[in-house]
């Protein structure tokens, strides 16, 4: 199916295939749910959101490795040599890297404003440095550039039946949603990393800190001031869902079938994390194989419907992207 998708996007350069095809591979690796919700949009718009998450993914990669191998350090200088590398490709010189090759071709194709890049790169930066977050604020302005990003670089590729600037606002809620559920599920992970996503205000409301979290990771102790942390984390969460919720209306409609099905997948994440107690500091909750069959067989029929609705004359949706061409050089 890639190079379907590569045919249909008008992608002909075999370097240009390869790196879309290997930011394929890390999207269907490393992101599933959204993988399983990005195969329903309109097949020639796929890899340009496979290029969008496989940077990302390369990024979150670099900021994870510390103490894997490689210091603080040596992850911050293989950080600056992405970002100097993505600069040069966005100016329009060329570059060896798979990721950086692909995502500077689809930001030109689409349009997409090179700020989101830099306040990406920002967020990835800070997490070699950054280990918690006093408040909610704090945590805001840090998932502005790891998350609210990325739904703004959606935008021009799923395309809006109004002007962009309208449906941002959405797009940005979602993408925090989507991360602040991450949060939640990986508490555990992330405090064997060293890091707390969760505000500590919010924790500390509940009788919570880093002490606690991690003596209850360490023993495999519950206690229920952590629970009632938790269960406020998820209600946070689920404010975020409903700020991003009207904007699904506003896509062009055959793209909304793709994010409706991340929206339901991911916020189904916050049930299976409820359904388990919230224990997320001692097991990783999943989305049963049966809700995700079901949901994306609903987002199926949806796209069948928004095909056969896109087949009859109408006027030119605002904000729909046009036609993908590869660029020449």
């Amino acid at each position: 199916m890639t190079a379907r998708e590569l045919d249909a996007a008008g992608i002909t350069d075999p370097l240009l295939r390869d790196a879309y095809a290997h930011c394929r591979r890390l999207n269907a690796r490393h992101g599933k749910t959204y993988f399983l919700a990005t195969r329903l949009l309109p097949v020639e718009r796929r890899p340009a959101v496979h290029a969008l998450y496989g940077f990302a993914r390369r990024a979150d990669d670099l900021v994870d490795e510390p103490g894997a191998g490689r210091s603080t350090t040596d992850c911050a200088r293989a950080l600056d040599a992405l970002q100097r590398c993505l600069e040069e490709a966005l100016r329009g010189e060329e570059t060896a890297e798979p990721v950086v090759r692909a995502v500077a071709h689809t930001a030109a194709v689409y349009g997409i404003d090179h700020r989101h890049f830099t306040d990406f790169m920002a967020s990835m930066r800070s997490d070699l440095t950054v280990t918690d977050y006093p408040t909610y604020e704090d945590l805001r302005r840090y998932v502005h550039g790891s998350a609210a990003v990325m739904g703004l670089e959606m935008l021009p590729v799923l395309g809006t039946v109004v002007p962009q600037e309208e449906a941002a606002p959405h797009a940005a809620a979602l993408g925090i949603a989507f991360q602040l559920t991450n949060f939640l599920r990986d508490v555990g992970e992330d405090l064997d990393r060293g890091r707390i996503y969760l505000p500590a205000d919010l924790l500390a409301a509940h009788g919570v800190d880093r002490a606690l979290l991690r003596w209850s990771r360490d023993t495999g102790h519950r206690d229920p001031r952590i629970t009632a942390a938790m269960t406020a984390a998820a209600e946070l969460t689920r404010g975020v869902y409903r700020e991003a919720e009207p904007g699904l209306a506003l896509l062009d409609p055959v793209s909304r079938p793709c994010i409706r099905t991340a929206f339901v997948l991911y916020r189904a994440i916050l049930d299976a994390v409820r359904d388990d107690g919230y224990a997320v500091l001692h097991r990783r909750a999943v989305v049963s194989r049966r809700r995700r069959a079901a949901t994306a067989s609903g987002g199926l029929a949806r796209v069948a419907a928004a095909r056969i609705a896109a087949r009859r004359p109408a006027v030119r949706r605002a904000g729909a992207p046009h036609r993908p061409q590869e660029e020449t050089s």
